[in-house]
């Protein structure tokens, strides 16, 4: 069976014996109601979800996960909180510690979340978007592997009238389970990156290219046909360099841009969980 195909029922089948993820966030931020490291993380991702499902882009998120110095803190805390000897306080400690391990689990699987309920795989997020969006001006853009069209709508949101040219070979809408391309939050022409670079070359100024699929050359096929153009066009990529996102051939062979423009590209692209997906500007 395909890998990726695998993958996802596994998650699925995950899903269908455990109540929904929100809901048992819920029930999480309820019962560490006292201890705000764990409230922060836990409302970070509730407020991003809101957001999310309200078409809205959502917030900069903290690194999901358990600070490594909670369980002593939760120890002080119900130290402060009840006599020495008391039945409560231990009967508190053993609920609270006995959760930590499935909290710290439910935070690292933001990311299977969002990429299941909306599609979302590289976190787009609004102050990411601003950023994007000082960088490439009113400027005409080009937006290829779209999924559904994150990037493509913050943009337009920001700069109305910008062009912006929102693509994706919507492959993605033919595997079971995959919400990406299901959902599109704005139009989406259905071109493969090749053909749609070869389509707007002339018209555009920027090219757009976020988490493309692991060890796939599509990158790198696009890269090759760019430079192969009559036409200098910087590719704005999101990934992960050599990890979870796009070929060898591809991180290989770009040629990547180190300037304070693409720096401040990155101001707030930050990891939240174990992914360490950044934004390159390449040739």
């Amino acid at each position: 069976m395909n890998p990726k195909k695998l993958k996802q029922l596994k998650k699925r089948a995950k899903k269908q014996a455990s109540a929904p993820y929100i809901q048992q966030l819920m029930k999480y931020r309820d019962l560490f109601k006292d201890d705000p490291q764990i409230l922060v993380l836990i409302n970070n991702v509730l407020e991003s979800d809101r957001l999310l499902a309200a078409g809205l882009a959502p917030q900069q998120l903290p690194v999901l996960e358990v600070p490594d110095d909670f369980q002593d803190h939760l120890f002080e805390r119900i130290n402060q909180q009840y006599a020495m000897g008391d039945p409560a306080g231990d009967a508190a400690w053993n609920q609270l510690s006995a959760a930590l391990p499935k909290v710290d689990q439910l935070l690292r699987d933001f990311r299977d979340y969002i990429e299941d309920q909306y599609g979302m795989w590289a976190y787009i997020s609004a102050p990411f978007l601003k950023d994007l969006a000082d960088f490439t001006g009113s400027a005409p853009v080009l937006e290829v592997m779209a999924g559904n069209g994150y990037i493509s709508k913050g943009l337009k949101r920001l700069h109305p009238g910008q062009p912006i040219y929102t693509t994706d070979s919507k492959d993605w809408t033919h595997e079971t389970g995959n919400e990406t391309g299901r959902h599109p939050v704005t139009s989406i022409e259905a071109l493969d990156a090749v053909s749609a670079f070869n389509k707007y070359a002339a018209t555009i100024k920027y090219v757009i290219m976020a988490w493309s699929p692991d060890k796939l050359t599509i990158d790198w096929d696009l890269l090759q046909t760019m430079r192969q153009s009559d036409y200098d066009i910087p590719l704005i990529v999101i990934g992960e360099k050599y990890g979870a996102t796009g070929s060898k051939q591809f991180w290989d062979h770009a040629n990547y841009q180190d300037n304070e423009a693409v720096t401040k590209l990155n101001a707030h692209f930050r990891p939240f969980d174990l992914i360490h997906d950044q934004v390159y500007v390449v040739r």
